[in-house]
């Protein structure tokens, strides 16, 4: 293992490992500000830096989605933005399906360079129609007589559970920590205010992102990736994703409710233009 990290670090130019570490805070901050866990910047992000290997770069991304969505969690529990109602459904089911969902990344379809791109697409098809979402409801909040977001009386038991089912599939596929699926999917048929949206995101993140991240990296010799290789360059990237994921939460609780929602957008739309590879 010693040999392999010389051998990797020494493969990385000074501005590449820079880059790196700025894609761990970037991807921290904005993870743990929106509950996404961080995938849609470190994938992208490295894919610029160092050239396209998407199995390779799922595999760490699930490692910095624990990383960043720890001390996340840990922020918007003490602000009592979780709803335990919804994690009671959502948590079980996204840990049974994150595994399915990395069992279906490693199929023939999605092997080689035209199975990596359709892997994109497919996060970038999804990431439109969260825009498409989230832009409505910026419109609404824009209105004069906006109302404010409250809790619903009452969660739905199938509702979320379909929703922790949705978010373990797409982010066992994509490598993604899975805030990007659910808290859209939350806010229209759970009916939760954005900021618990992205709390019960983080804390479904720190199980479900773990257990396919062991998955994952277990797996990646079929795709003639390394698990030391992804250790290694998760690693490199933790100690900056983790201060950011801190950084993020707390900034999800003091930013005026439409800059959050404005910068979810933003991120959705850079990661969908570059998932498209476009």
């Amino acid at each position: 293992m010693l040999v392999a990290v010389t051998d990797i670090l020494e493969q990385l130019s000074v501005w590449q490992a820079v880059a790196a570490v700025g894609i761990g805070f970037v991807a921290g901050a904005l993870g743990g500000m929106l509950g996404v866990g961080g995938s849609v910047i470190v994938i992208p992000g490295l894919t610029i830096v160092l050239g396209p290997a998407q199995h390779l770069y799922q595999a760490l991304a699930m490692v910095v989605n624990v990383i960043v969505s720890v001390p996340a969690a840990r922020r918007h529990y003490q602000h009592h933005a979780m709803t335990p109602d919804a994690l009671r459904w959502m948590l079980p089911a996204a840990v049974v399906f994150v595994m399915i969902g990395v069992w279906m990344s490693n199929l023939a379809v999605f092997t080689g360079a035209d199975g990596e791109l359709l892997l994109r697409r497919l996060l970038a098809a999804f990431l439109v129609y969260v825009i498409i979402v989230n832009v409505r409801k910026l419109w609404h909040e824009s209105r004069p007589h906006a109302l404010a977001e409250t809790q619903p009386d009452r969660i739905g038991r199938f509702a979320a559970t379909g929703v922790g089912a949705a978010m373990g599939s797409f982010a066992g596929l994509l490598g993604i920590g899975g805030g990007a699926v659910s808290v859209p999917l939350q806010q229209v048929f759970l009916r939760l205010p954005l900021r618990s949206c992205i709390a019960n995101s983080s804390a479904v993140i720190c199980i479900s992102a773990s257990l396919g991240a062991i998955y994952k990296n277990a797996t990646l010799a079929q795709h003639n990736e390394s698990w030391q290789v992804s250790l290694v360059m998760a690693a490199l990237l933790a100690p900056t994703a983790y201060y950011g994921g801190r950084f993020g939460a707390k900034m999800t609780h003091r930013l005026p409710i439409r800059q959050v929602r404005l910068a979810f957008v933003a991120l959705m739309i850079v990661g969908a233009w570059r998932m498209a590879g476009l």
